[in-house]
């Protein structure tokens, strides 16, 4: 009579799933720790170098506070236009078909390897004042979402496009076939199952948008409380020789980054779970 069959052990377990074991959690958490954790921590740590009162008393300087409310409202504005083009110009990537696909497809990661004050040159000599094209937004908040807009492109793109890829087109046939319009397909069959990528990518974009210098630094204008963003306040004290401000709004503007990202992936993976489940 045949011997039952030996449950595998976890260490067996462990090499079939790919695990790396102890020496590459130590590994990753050493290098997370020098590359991330301990510049963070410096950084709030000098952000308290006036003292609890210093830090509160810098971030809230109404220059302060105004360049921060315009550094969120951009990035959410700029957010909600990757959301709404990026989904879109992933969409277009990934179902047709068109002469230069290949090159379009690879334009939308030029913002990824462009120096952002390449990008900030090139949309002051556009729309600066003396734009070939008649459009002045020099020193405007449009200005700076259109560069933010530019320098955030590929987030929602490149995080929508490989999930719309494996979308099972049956399900989408099926809803045809029963007298579905194409807006009632997408947002009843295509969009549950893009809403998790599509927040990943507007929380990246946002993110991103929110620490943003470069593209910013030249068609911006730095005009506080009207277009200085939060990057060029930081700069500005640091040049007035006051760091501990600088570190202060710095670490204002990380834990609203930190904040926001957190609240989306939670979000985003809370419906996946739905998704799966109802699977």
């Amino acid at each position: 009579m045949p011997s039952p069959p030996v449950p595998p052990t976890r260490k067996k377990i462990a090499r079939v799933t790919g695990a790396v074991g102890p020496l590459g959690i130590g590994i990753a958490t050493l290098w997370l720790s020098i590359i991330v954790v301990l510049p963070l921590a410096a950084l709030t740590v000098a952000s308290f170098g006036d003292g609890i009162g210093g830090f509160v008393d810098a971030i809230t300087a109404p220059v302060a506070v105004a360049s921060l409310r315009v550094t969120v409202v951009v990035s959410v504005v700029v957010a909600v236009i990757n959301v709404i083009m990026g989904t879109l110009i992933a969409w277009v990537l990934v179902r047709d078909e068109f002469p230069g696909k290949r090159a379009v497809n690879a334009l939308i990661d030029l913002p990824f390897a462009l120096p952002t004050i390449v990008a900030s040159i090139v949309l002051l000599s556009l729309y600066g004042p003396e734009s070939p094209i008649g459009v002045h937004l020099n020193a405007t908040q449009p200005g700076l979402i259109v560069a933010l807009a530019f320098v955030t492109l590929p987030f929602v793109v490149r995080s929508v496009q490989p999930v719309l890829i494996e979308v099972d087109r049956e399900v989408e046939e099926a809803a045809a076939s029963l007298g579905a319009d194409n807006w009632t397909i997408f947002r009843t069959v295509v969009l549950p199952t893009l809403t998790p990528a599509i927040i990943s990518g507007a929380g990246l974009a946002f993110a991103r948008a929110l620490g943003e210098y470069g593209s910013v630094v030249l068609i911006g204008g730095n005009i506080p409380r009207e277009t200085q963003v939060a990057s060029q306040y930081i700069q500005q004290q640091i040049e007035i020789d006051r760091p501990a401000a600088a570190a202060a709004v710095s670490v204002a503007l990380l834990a609203i980054a930190f904040v926001t990202l957190f609240a989306l992936r939670v979000f985003a993976s809370r419906g996946q779970r739905r998704e799966e489940q109802a699977e």
